[in-house]
């Protein structure tokens, strides 16, 4: 396969789209990979209408279902697991509570893996569990991620409820909760998802881009957040290993 064929210029456009920081237009993955912009505009088209990649409303394109579910197959394959349930397990051990990742499925967090502790009262919210992003530690720190004015968009477009007495439904509070949850890289729930559950979560990144969380929560009869919280350097720890998990596997 000869360079600048093709097949060449559609991996090398999906990859530019999965990795940008910022959804890229049209014109910037044409300077970006110097391919003529009439032919950008024509892959483009033919990988949208394949379900590779979508038009994002801000004038960007972000990788679509096809691809997510590349990725996702991806991340679930044995070899890979093996290696991040080991550390999810060393970490459950470490804090004595249930530890998971959490990745973006469309607007929701999906639960991909999990490391159940042992205590007999448990929160039962299993791998595959789909969950909101304005009120899980996980989905508020991936919404923190997001330039302001589409985390602001995001936030007013999400069909926010009240979950718990304590679940944040003003979108200015939000709004200033993520801003703080941005500032510390630590997302947080008080109670705002599942009444009697606190949890906290950490990035795990690739390239200084959030790609997943790493979370822990607990039943508040057994333990605080503020009991919780003062496990962040194990989690940050283990965090940075799952990323550098992600980096040696490329």
């Amino acid at each position: 396969m000869k360079k600048g064929s093709s097949i060449t210029r559609v991996l090398d456009i999906v990859e530019a789209i999965s990795t940008a920081k910022h959804p890229p237009t049209p014109l910037d993955l044409s300077i970006q990979l110097d391919i003529p912009k009439p032919s950008i505009h024509r892959l483009l088209q033919t990988l949208e209408q394949e379900g590779f990649v979508t038009y994002d409303m801000y004038g960007g394109y972000i990788i679509a279902d096809r691809t997510y579910k590349m990725l996702i197959c991806t991340w679930e394959q044995e070899s890979r697991k093996v290696e991040r349930l080991a550390i999810l397990q060393k970490l459950s051990n470490q804090i004595n509570e249930t530890c998971g990742i959490a990745i973006l499925n469309n607007n929701q967090m999906l639960y991909t893996d999990r490391v159940q502790t042992n205590w007999p009262l448990q929160i039962y919210l299993p791998v595959g569990s789909e969950v909101p992003l304005w009120c899980t530690s996980s989905g508020k720190l991936f919404l923190s991620y997001q330039p302001k004015n589409k985390r602001k968009n995001i936030v007013e477009h999400l069909p926010i409820t009240q979950l718990t007495k304590n679940t944040i439904t003003n979108p200015e509070l939000l709004e200033q909760n993520l801003e703080e949850i941005f500032n510390k890289k630590l997302g947080t729930d008080n109670e705002e998802f599942v009444a009697g559950m606190v949890a906290c979560s950490v990035p795990i990144q690739k390239n200084d881009n959030i790609v997943a969380c790493l979370y822990t929560h607990a039943p508040t009869i057994r333990k605080s957040l503020d009991d919780l919280l003062a496990f962040e350097p194990l989690l940050r720890n283990a965090a940075h290993e799952l990323s550098k998990l992600i980096e040696d596997k490329e």
